[in-house]
């Protein structure tokens, strides 16, 4: 059977295209000033392009328990038509002071599974502890046996009975256990 004279011209086509797609993974284009043409105002350039979703992505390569600053990410617009995958951080509130889990790579989405708060209080670290109930607070020195931050459920070693317990992370970097 013959292969029609097209066939070369088609796979070329489809490579070229398959190319274009895998080349930019964030489907994206660098905000910034655009080049004008001969004769053409920046408003008629503005009123050519269409306006595309503003994303962040890094511009280097941030290691994992890097903080990840501003300076770190450029700002891309999705080719029209296009939106951020789901799961995926791309905006500054976002990132700004967040903590990579993993290696993150220049140009691609940072997924919002691969970034952490920054520890409030790190292992091995002098807290104080309070169980409160009612009118009732007691207060105690520990150290703690896991990083963790605001919010998070760590263990903590209590320094006069050495028994270790459970608590949770507060905003001040105190522990609280027990009930509330």
């Amino acid at each position: 059977m013959a292969m029609p004279a097209s066939c070369p011209a088609f796979r070329r086509v489809v490579l070229a295209l398959a190319l274009v797609v895998v080349g930019v993974p964030a489907l994206a284009q660098e905000t910034g000033p655009s080049p004008l043409r001969s004769g053409e105002s920046a408003n008629q350039l503005a009123a050519n392009q269409a306006v595309g979703e503003a994303v962040l992505i890094p511009n280097r390569v941030i290691y994992p328990g890097e903080t990840i600053e501003l300076a770190a990410l450029k700002q891309v617009t999705l080719v029209p038509g296009k939106h951020k995958p789901d799961g995926m951080a791309t905006r500054s509130e976002e990132l700004q002071g967040k903590v990579a889990k993993r290696t993150l790579v220049p140009g691609r989405y940072i997924p919002a599974a691969a970034i952490r708060d920054a520890w409030l209080v790190e292992q091995g670290a002098s807290v104080e502890v309070y169980f409160t109930a009612g009118a009732l607070t007691i207060s105690a020195a520990g150290v703690t046996l896991q990083p963790g931050a605001a919010g998070d459920l760590i263990k903590i070693r209590n320094v006069d009975s050495g028994k270790i317990i459970s608590g949770t992370v507060m905003a001040d970097g105190t522990i609280r256990v027990g009930a509330s």
